[in-house]
């Protein structure tokens, strides 16, 4: 992509994504929680499809739009992404997501509930099983419609979001289905939920690997190493 903005401004529309994401997420959960809404799961998975849908579209063309750590590392392992510009955008993703926890815990001081932070209603091993499986798929469908030109771009954010929706839909109840580091970094520093949280790291940092990894071979490209601008 050789017109694309500056690694600074990239950095912002990730910083800027990742606050979006998050507030959009949190504050659904802390909505439901206050009993000024009844979302349930599937209203849960609609937003954060739709969230991740539209923020593609938004800000995809500035800055691919990765707004996970996870889908940061995978690209960059898959060398679809500079390694020197990988800490860049995951800190700007983490950045962004503990700014929307704070407006979160801004607006709903009292709120009951974690404002959207993970937690899990099965063994340890269960819930990272199932966190490392949907991420995988997830980042599955992200390098297909991201790297491959033989698959369709303008449908990109649609084949995501719906990828995000149908995970939540599968796997909410189990782990939360958080499928992103940054996600789950900022409820749980607005709420202080910190229980297994490293299962919302190692989760989906295996799973988005694997799932490049599984597309790369399935592919049979080996792509050069990306330049940093």
């Amino acid at each position: 992509m050789p017109d694309r903005p500056p690694l600074t401004r990239r950095a912002a529309s990730e910083f800027l994504a990742a606050i979006a994401l998050v507030f959009c997420v949190g504050g659904a959960v802390a909505a439901d929680a206050s009993g000024s809404a009844s979302l349930g799961l599937p209203g849960h998975a609609a937003v954060s499809g739709l969230a991740i849908m539209a923020l593609i579209y938004a800000t995809g063309h500035l800055s691919g739009a990765h707004i996970n750590p996870a889908v940061t590392v995978a690209f960059t392992l898959t060398r679809h992404f500079p390694r020197r510009e990988a800490t860049t955008y995951i800190g700007a993703q983490l950045a962004g997501a503990a700014t929307a926890g704070g407006i979160l815990r801004a607006i709903w001081p009292d709120a009951p509930g974690n404002l959207g932070a993970n937690a899990i209603n099965v063994q340890v091993s269960s819930a990272l099983a199932t966190e490392t499986v949907l991420s995988a798929l997830l980042m599955f469908v992200i390098i297909a419609v991201a790297t491959d030109t033989r698959a369709s771009g303008a449908a990109a954010a649609i084949a995501i979001g719906g990828t995000v929706t149908l995970n939540i839909l599968v796997g909410g109840a189990v782990s939360g289905a958080s499928m992103n580091p940054a996600r789950s970094f900022g409820p749980a520093l607005a709420s202080g939920a910190w229980d297994d949280f490293w299962i919302w790291i190692a989760g989906p940092l295996a799973g988005c690997a694997l799932g490049a990894a599984a597309y790369q071979f399935i592919r049979a490209e080996t792509p050069k190493e990306a330049t940093a601008t």
